[in-house]
Order: C-alpha cells, then sequence, then structure tokens
C-alpha cells in the first residue's frame, strides 16, 4: 500500500523516512550511511517545492494520511540537508556525545 500521494510515486522507495518524530527522524539520519542519504537527498530535493505546495493545499487541521507522510518525507529532507550539504558524515562534527532533545515539536 502506498504511503504517500499517488503524484509522488516515484518517491516510495524512500517512505522508510516519513517519520512522525524528529528524534526518529535524527535515529534513522544516525543509522543509514552517506550513501543511502545522499540517494534519498538526490531524490527529494528536485521535488520539494512542489511537495510544499502540494501540501499547502490542505488544512494542516485535517491532513490525509499520504499528505501527513509526505510533511514528513520534507521534514526528513532537512535533517539530512547538512549531512549532505556541509558534513559529509551523519553525525554533527566534533560534538562528542553532544545530544539535543526535542520536547516539543511542531503539528503536524
Amino acid at each position: 500500500m502506498a504511503k504517500l500521494p499517488e503524484e509522488f510515486a516515484d518517491l516510495e522507495e524512500f517512505a522508510d523516512w516519513c517519520l512522525p518524530s524528529e528524534s526518529q527522524r535524527y535515529a534513522k539520519r544516525l543509522a543509514s550511511t552517506m550513501a543511502e542519504m545522499q540517494a534519498f537527498y538526490d531524490a527529494i530535493t528536485p521535488r520539494a517545492e512542489e511537495a510544499i505546495a502540494y501540501c499547502d493545499k490542505f488544512s494542516l487541521d485535517d491532513l490525509p494520511e499520504d499528505v501527513l507522510n509526505l510533511m514528513h518525507l520534507l521534514y526528513s529532507m532537512i535533517i539530512v540537508s547538512f549531512p549532505v550539504e556541509c558534513w559529509k558524515q551523519p553525525k554533527v562534527p566534533d560534538t562528542g556525545a553532544t545530544a539535543l532533545d526535542c520536547v516539543i515539536e511542531p503539528v503536524p
């Protein structure tokens, strides 16, 4: 069963990045290789503006599940952008064991 709107079926192979919380997205980033993140980033980045425009057609209070998944995919794109564009590694450089936990997230 498809997780994304049919207009974004080409991104379905990356549906495992449709994660509802920042901590889940961050954990996936840390568990992913740079090649995996690069493939995801390369696939979604050219479609990001189109995906945002698609999500904007719906009320945030009543998003269909497939649109919410698309929004989560966009959030995941953001979380891999710095590792892909800047650091060339999943973890923030020179931070040792430092952690930052998000206690409140935007909804949806």
